[in-house]
């Protein structure tokens, strides 16, 4: 819930206060210039990382993700990835840019960080619970290796001049927090509409097989009179 909070905090800062009606914020006139200034130096790789924000390739990781969650029988996690990941990227292209985008009078936020970081947050939710025994170890090197992909792809629509450093952190804010609100509103779901365990009757009340070891009724010797 924090880091759903931090999330929005992020959109509103880069979307109203940095990003300002076209004028580079403080964020940007600082950060823009160093990425940029890396374009030169790792011109392949660069030209590489974009295509991996694009839509063909986010459809695919999405797909080898509900492919994962099908063969492991995570149901719900496929759901959350179905929904979030879409989601994101339809509140960046469709609600964000149109109103707050030309509001400033730039591409905000960013769609490549928000499918990237989307997917990474996803594949994290995902990793937070396996369904089978994965080292801890090897679950923060896997979710370590997925951020620093989905930061590279926003760097690198930096380093070319596509998006401002505030675009890109709205646009990681944007695909963290739809992900972490699909998750918190399909565990509410799921605790509502799991049934309650019954009571079970005292053991008095149930047959001597089913009362737990040392349960037993003890009965009382009868008195003398």
């Amino acid at each position: 819930m924090v880091l759903l909070a931090a999330c929005v905090a992020a959109i509103a800062a880069t979307g109203v206060r940095f990003a300002g009606y076209g004028l580079p914020g403080w964020l940007d006139a600082t950060f823009d210039p160093r990425f940029q200034a890396q374009q030169g130096r790792f011109p392949v790789l660069l030209d590489w990382l974009p295509h991996l924000g694009q839509l063909k390739a986010v459809t695919a990781m999405t797909f080898a993700l509900l492919l994962a969650c099908a063969i492991t029988r995570r149901w719900r996690g496929a759901v959350l990835t179905a929904l979030a990941v879409p989601l994101a990227i339809g509140m960046t292209d469709y609600v964000l840019k149109p109103t707050v985008g030309e509001a400033i009078g730039a591409a905000f936020p960013s769609g490549h960080a928000t499918s990237s970081f989307a997917l990474a947050a996803s594949f994290a939710v995902l990793l937070a619970n396996p369904p089978s025994r994965v080292p801890a170890g090897l679950r923060l090197l896997l979710v370590l290796l997925a951020v620093l992909m989905a930061t590279a792809v926003a760097a690198a629509m930096v380093a070319i001049g596509a998006h401002t450093f505030s675009d890109a952190v709205g646009g990681a804010a944007v695909g963290i927090g739809v992900v972490l609100a699909c998750a918190l509103t399909l565990d509410a779901l799921g605790s509502l509409l799991r049934p309650e365990p019954a009571a079970l009757p005292p053991p008095a009340a149930r047959p001597a097989a089913e009362r737990p070891a040392g349960s037993q009724v003890q009965l009382q010797p009868p008195t003398r009179s």
